[in-house]
């Protein structure tokens, strides 16, 4: 059984016992926190598509902790000007461990 999932503006397929990291999500570690943008469940060939959500779809998830991503590094360089701009970005994220799927 999986779940595709929408939060932070990205879409992400879990199943139950997947750990995964998604967008910075306002919980303190240990939380439990539940995801209801569901846009598919699939149960073995039993799948489930919304319209563009799943009614009364969730997936229960416990915040296992929070962090940055590696640096993105941004040159921008222009030849025979003497120009050249480097700066980085690291973005943050929460790591969830999926507990159940519901739907």
């Amino acid at each position: 059984m999986y779940a595709v999932l929408s939060t932070g503006g990205k879409q992400y397929k879990v199943a139950q016992g997947d750990v995964c990291r998604v967008e910075k999500l306002d919980a303190e570690a240990g939380a439990s926190v539940e995801l209801d943008k569901i846009l598919m469940i699939a149960d073995g060939d039993k799948i489930n598509i919304g319209t563009p959500l799943v009614a009364g779809g969730k997936v229960t998830a416990v915040v296992k902790s929070h962090g940055r991503a590696d640096k993105v590094e941004i040159v921008k360089f222009r030849r025979r000007k003497h120009h050249q701009k480097r700066t980085g970005h690291r973005q943050y994220y929460t790591e969830i461990e999926i507990t159940a799927i519901a739907g």
